[in-house]
């Protein structure tokens, strides 16, 4: 499944997490690394460029975080980043440099790379988002199938056994989510795509795309 790997998803010189994701060749197969891996890392961050907050809480000192949020370990804010009004992060999160994490979003167990915007209402949970991708008002990862059964990564007639029963959405480097869309359970989505706003979404969709609804896939044309 050529389309999920790591290498067609993300410009990994743009994470501080990029020594964990090298680890691995899916994306999703570093969720159940990312505590351990934060908690590894925070200790070697420069002291001069960051501060501890609380136990395995490292934020920049050039971070912007409203006294309002709510933040749990562990957890690393990277540079620049801002952390906005009545914001929850629960913990295991990489908030990467000049990211906005806006009013009333959740944050569980993720990545997001560099210059990400999640900026108003919304959920991201066990996912990883690519540089410079946004979610629109509303939008959430789905992370939970409703009949609570491991998540399968379906690519066309390809598919990938988990083995995960808490999965959202992977989202390439680019990608454009309109307000108010579910990623279903298991979601991959190539860089420089967009999604259509109030879209319900799941599979693979290929990178350079507009996603407009389930069987409605067009190739963005070149500007």
């Amino acid at each position: 499944m050529e389309r999920a790997k790591i290498e067609n998803l993300y410009d990994l010189t743009q994470t501080i997490a990029a020594p964990l994701l090298q680890k691995v060749t899916y994306p999703w197969e570093a969720l159940a690394m990312i505590g351990d891996f934060i908690k590894e890392l925070g200790n070697t961050l420069d002291p001069d460029k960051f501060e501890k907050r609380g136990e395995d809480i490292w934020v920049a000192k050039s971070a912007k975080v409203a006294p309002t949020a709510c933040l749990n370990g562990p957890l690393i804010v990277d540079e620049e980043a801002e952390i906005r009004h009545c914001a929850f992060v629960r913990g295991k999160a990489i908030v990467g440099k000049n990211c906005v994490v806006g009013n009333s979003t959740e944050l569980k167990n993720v990545i997001l790379f560099n210059n990400v915007q999640v900026p108003h209402y919304n959920y991201v949970g066990d996912s990883i988002l690519g540089y410079k991708s946004h979610m629109g008002a509303g939008s959430i990862t789905s992370n939970v199938k409703s009949d609570k059964t491991l998540v399968v990564v379906k690519d066309e007639d390809e598919q990938i056994a988990t083995g995960l029963k808490k999965f959202g959405a992977m989202l390439g480097d680019y990608v454009e989510v309109g307000c108010n869309s579910v990623l279903n359970p298991g979601t991959v989505i190539g860089r420089h795509t967009s999604i259509y706003p109030t879209s319900c979404v799941r599979g693979v969709i290929p990178e350079g795309s507009i996603y407009k609804k389930c069987g409605e896939i067009a190739l963005r044309k070149n500007d």
